[in-house]
């Protein structure tokens, strides 16, 4: 089972989990992204092409699949506009074994950060607002995967 889910409303972790987990093996590994607070972030509005991202995380989750025994993947990713501490992003993943659930979670999250397009713009207390770059550090464990 592969779920991807894009939208602006909020998610159930634990209901999402038992998803998973009612899909059978004996280890779970989750993800949970929320927006951070660094001091004076406002807001945070991802904005996304919906046919494009809904075709990339898919691919992301079907390449999990292929490199590791899974059961289940679910991926939540949040877009519009969101507050300090509120979720952004899920990731759920089910097999048999910890290692590969672990490994598999760390995967989709690591590639989701560098191949899914989303674009975020934070809205600063001050009214000050811009687009976020992609972090070096993203890309070097997305590129880590490939080796």
């Amino acid at each position: 089972m592969i779920k991807i889910d894009v939208r602006p409303a909020d998610f159930d972790i634990a209901s999402e989990t038992l998803e998973v987990a009612g899909q059978g093996g004996g280890a779970i590994a989750s993800f949970v992204g929320q927006v951070r607070d660094d001091g004076n972030l406002e807001t945070l509005e991802l904005e996304y092409y919906p046919a494009m991202t809904r075709k990339a995380l898919q691919d992301i989750a079907e390449t999990a699949q292929s490199r590791w025994t899974l059961h289940a993947i679910t991926i939540i990713h949040r877009v519009g506009k969101l507050s300090v501490g509120d979720n952004i992003v899920l990731v759920v993943t089910g097999s048999d074994h910890r290692n590969s659930a672990m490994k598999a979670c760390a995967f989709i999250m690591d590639r989701l950060k560098t191949v899914a397009p989303f674009w975020k713009k934070e809205t600063r207390t001050d009214g000050a607002a811009n687009w976020v770059e992609a972090r070096d550090s993203d890309a070097t464990a997305s590129k880590e995967w490939e080796k």
